[in-house]
Formats: C-alpha cells, structure tokens, sequence
C-alpha cells in the first residue's frame, strides 16, 4: 500500500513540475515573441524566480534514479536558437553579464542571458518530452539531475543578473520629489 502512496504522490509531483515547466517555457517563447524590451526584463525576472521553486523542489527531493543507463531517445531538441537571438535582441547591452560559477572555487564567468535562459529551456524541454510520453520516472530523473549539473545555477545567476537590472531602474533614477 504504501508503494502506491509513494506512486500517486511521485506522479503528482511530477506533474506540478511539468506545469511549472510548461509555464516557464510558454512565457519565455512568449517574452521573446513580444519583443518589448520594457517589460522583458521583469517579466524574465518573475519566470526565472518561479522555476526556480521548481528546481529547489527537485533539489529537496530524494534522488531520483534512472531506469537505464541510457536516456530514452524522445525525438530532436528543441531548436531554441531563434529565441536566443530574440532574447539577445530584446535584452541588448543587458544580455552580458558576470557571475562567479561555482563560490567555492571562485572564478568569475562572463555569459549571456541570452544563451543561459536558452539554455535552461532546452534542458526543461528535455524532461517535458519525457513527461509527455508517459515516462514520469524519466522526466523527474532529468529535470533534477539537470537542475542540480547545469541549469539551477544558470538560473540563479540569471536571476541575480535580472534582478540588478531591475534594481539600476528603479534605485538609479534621479528622485524629483521631496
């Protein structure tokens, strides 16, 4: 009994992430499709915070173990290159930016947001084909494994990235009031 527990609720699981996934991935495509560089910037800001809750949910999880010793092939990945350059387009001189990738052997990386968002979305992308062909396992074993090697700390560096364009708008305004 407590094995099927432990299946329901792994399978809803999986599928909560699938939606925050789902989601992250429509409002990217989105935000690039839009183009409007106003917004871009805090709109990428909320996206990026938001699956970061679903990868810090993968991270707080038990390991997830594959079936195989080789992923199941799920088709092609997904061509994000288009929505790379729209995103370069879109954040302009805000694209490059720095980062320290690992804080306990320090070296300071420079990146685009560009590529790193792209980068976060095809490994997302990857798990949802997963998921989309029936193979919860699969998908929950990617996304965390992935969250965990590369796209976590992509996305928290992007997050600090997009953040202090936000905070340069909003702090470095000259104050006209009282």
């Amino acid at each position: 009994m407590t094995e099927e527990i432990d299946d329901a609720a792994e399978r809803q699981f999986a599928e909560e992430i699938a939606d925050q996934v789902e989601s992250f991935l429509l409002a990217l495509r989105a935000i690039g499709a839009e183009g409007d560089t106003g917004s871009a910037v805090p709109l990428l800001l909320l996206e990026v915070s938001q699956v970061l809750l679903a990868g810090a949910r993968l991270g707080a999880q038990r390991d997830f173990e594959p079936r195989e010793e080789y992923q199941p092939d799920v088709g092609p990945e997904a061509d994000v290159d288009e929505l790379r350059l729209r995103l370069a387009d879109i954040l302009g001189d805000a694209d490059t930016y720095s980062f320290v990738f690992d804080p306990y052997d320090p070296e300071i990386v420079v990146s685009q947001l560009s590529d790193d968002l792209t980068s976060i979305a095809a490994d997302l992308e990857n798990g949802l084909r997963h998921y989309r062909l029936g193979d919860a396992d699969e998908a929950l074993w990617w996304w965390q494994f992935s969250y965990v090697s590369n796209w976590g700390n992509l996305a928290g560096a992007a997050l600090n990235a997009l953040l202090t364009v936000v905070a340069h708008d909003r702090l470095d305004a000259e104050f006209t009031g009282e």
